[in-house]
């Protein structure tokens, strides 16, 4: 694919080069609502599964836990070298002046001294303590282009090595690639079969942006685990249905962050290398219906009497 260059050992996607010449891992551990068992469950990833790549964000409220885990990894041997972190700016800190402090604090709560890849959590700013859903005034101005600027700073100063976006619409991304002067080198979003959010998809191949996907297995409401079609493909391949969509969203291009607080889980969901969905039953799962996003974002952002944005469809550019 345009985006990335996928890595193959012996028929093996373990990781994809980044514009940036840096190699991300294919697989990396989500923390999103991980809880308190956090540090043991990066430790456990990292030492006994195999991880390289954790992905958390200071508005999990995680990040301690995950720094706590980042280093018991390290004392155990593992080179930081060899580590992928990904964090991100929440929506109160989306201002110039306030990049570097938050990058900062992140760097403290994980024990880094850097990190791989810092990202945009979404593209809105929110006043300090702002409510969900938000109360009138309580959305701001986000100066864009500014608080890029100051992201690539970062890069600059050698805090990041790469910068990116999530939850971004085609729109903003265009927006945003016409003034940067470091473009994103990923973009996460959320992608499973049961919304594979092809518009973004392609933007960003259009652009060479490598694409992390989150809530590759779909959410409690909509489990896709359970999904007919997908169990029928995982016990055709004696495979887990978990494992058939996080390979399903390495075969499609993407790098993938599954979540799960459950050590069994957490080694089961990176046995993905080494075989393939043969053809038909990948686009068997392809052709699950769109259903809708599990993240639409209406809860933090929408205001429907004060706006300004009065939808969920106002908060994706009406792209969707």
């Amino acid at each position: 694919m345009a985006s990335a260059k996928a890595t193959m050992g012996q028929g093996e996607q373990d990781h994809f080069v980044l514009k940036s010449g840096h190699a991300m891992p294919a697989v990396g551990l989500g923390t999103w609502r991980a809880g308190s068992d956090t540090a043991h469950s990066v430790r456990t990833a990292i030492t006994e599964a195999g991880y390289r790549h954790v992905d958390t964000a200071a508005e999990y409220g995680v990040e301690k836990e995950v720094g706590k885990g980042l280093k018991a990894a390290m004392e155990a041997g593992i080179d930081r070298k060899d580590l992928f972190v990904t964090s991100k700016i929440w929506c109160t800190n989306l201002a110039p002046e306030r990049v570097r402090p938050a990058l900062e604090n992140t760097l403290k709560d994980l024990q880094l001294d850097y990190i791989d890849l810092y990202h945009i959590h979404w593209p809105f700013r929110l006043k300090d303590g702002a409510h969900m859903p938000p109360e009138a005034g309580e959305v701001l101005e986000f100066d864009m282009e500014g608080v890029w600027k100051e992201m690539e700073n970062l890069v600059k100063d050698g805090l990041v090595k790469d910068i990116g976006v999530c939850n971004y619409t085609v729109t903003k991304l265009n927006r945003l690639l016409r003034s940067a002067k470091i473009p994103p080198a990923v973009c996460q979003m959320e992608m499973h079969p049961g919304w594979k959010n092809d518009k973004i998809f392609e933007a960003c191949k259009k652009h060479g942006i490598h694409i992390t996907a989150y809530s590759p297995l779909g959410s409690s409401e909509k489990n896709l685990a359970h999904d007919p079609v997908v169990e029928k493909v995982a016990n055709k391949l004696n495979k887990t249905p978990g494992q058939v969509l996080i390979k399903w969203a390495l075969q499609r291009g993407t790098s993938v962050i599954p979540k799960s607080s459950k050590d069994e889980r957490i080694k089961e969901n990176i046995q993905v290398f080494g075989w393939e969905i043969p053809e038909e039953d990948f686009k068997v799962l392809c052709s699950i219906k769109d259903e809708k996003r599990v993240l639409t974002g209406e809860e933090l952002f929408v205001n429907k009497t004060h706006g300004p944005y009065r939808s969920a469809a106002d908060v994706w550019d009406h792209e969707n």
